[in-house]
C-alpha cells in the first residue's frame, strides 16, 4: 500500500507542476505532460508484476476501445451543450482547457495524446493503480477509489469543468477496466482515441 501511495502522491506532484497557476507558465504543457507520462509508465512497469500480460491486442479489444471512444465523444457533446446552457462559468473554463493547444502544432499534440500521455494514463491509473487497490479491497473499493483520486489530482487547475471531466473519464474508463477483466488495451486505445477526438480533430 505504501507503493501505491507513494506513487500516487508523485502523480499529483507532477499534475500540480502541470497546472497550478504558481507553476504552469515555468514549463511547456506538453512537455510536462510527455515527461510525467515517461514517469508514470516508468513507476507502473516497475510495480505491476507480470507487467505486460495485461495487454492483450485482437480484434475485439481494439473495436471495443474505439467504441467506447465514440460513446465517451457523445457523452461530452451532450454534457459540454447542457453545461453551457446550465452554466455561465462553463464555457470560459472549457476555453481554458483548449488554450493548453495555443502556440504548439496539432499534429505534434496529436502524436504525443495517442501514442504517449493517453496510453500512460492508463496504464497508470487504472493498469497499477486500481488493479493494484482492487487486490487488497476488491474491485469496487478500487473503482470509487481510483476514480475519486484521478478526478482530485486535477484540483490544481482550479477549473470545475476539467475536474469533472476527470470525474466522467476516470469512472468511463475504470468501469471498463471491470468489465473488460482487467486487460487495458481497449482502454488504452480508448483513452487515446478519445483524447485525440476531443482535442484535436473534433473539439467540442
Amino acid at each position: 500500500m505504501n507503493r501505491i501511495i507513494t506513487a500516487i502522491l508523485v502523480a499529483a506532484t507532477l499534475w500540480f507542476l502541470m497546472f497550478s497557476p504558481w507553476t504552469a507558465g515555468a514549463i511547456n504543457f506538453w512537455v510536462a505532460m510527455s515527461v510525467s507520462a515517461l514517469v508514470l509508465i516508468r513507476i507502473s512497469s516497475a510495480s505491476v508484476k507480470d507487467f505486460l500480460l495485461q495487454f492483450n491486442f485482437s480484434a475485439k479489444e481494439v473495436a471495443l476501445g474505439l467504441v467506447s471512444a465514440v460513446v465517451l465523444y457523445g457523452v461530452f457533446y451532450l454534457g459540454n451543450y447542457l453545461s453551457t446552457a446550465w452554466f455561465d462559468f462553463a464555457k470560459p473554463q472549457i476555453g481554458n482547457i483548449y488554450s493548453l493547444k495555443e502556440g504548439n502544432n496539432p499534429y505534434v499534440i496529436g502524436i504525443l495524446l495517442l501514442a504517449l500521455i493517453g496510453p500512460a494514463e492508463e496504464i497508470f491509473w487504472r493498469g497499477f493503480v486500481q488493479r493494484a487497490i482492487g487486490v487488497k479491497y476488491g474491485d469496487w473499493v478500487a473503482f470509487f477509489v481510483t476514480t475519486l483520486v484521478y478526478a482530485l489530482v486535477h484540483i490544481w487547475s482550479f477549473n470545475f469543468m476539467l475536474i469533472m471531466a476527470a470525474l466522467v473519464c476516470g469512472a468511463f474508463w475504470g468501469l471498463l477496466f471491470i468489465y473488460n477483466k482487467k486487460n487495458i488495451t481497449a482502454l488504452i486505445i480508448s483513452h487515446a482515441v478519445w483524447d485525440v477526438a476531443v482535442f484535436v480533430l473534433l473539439p467540442i
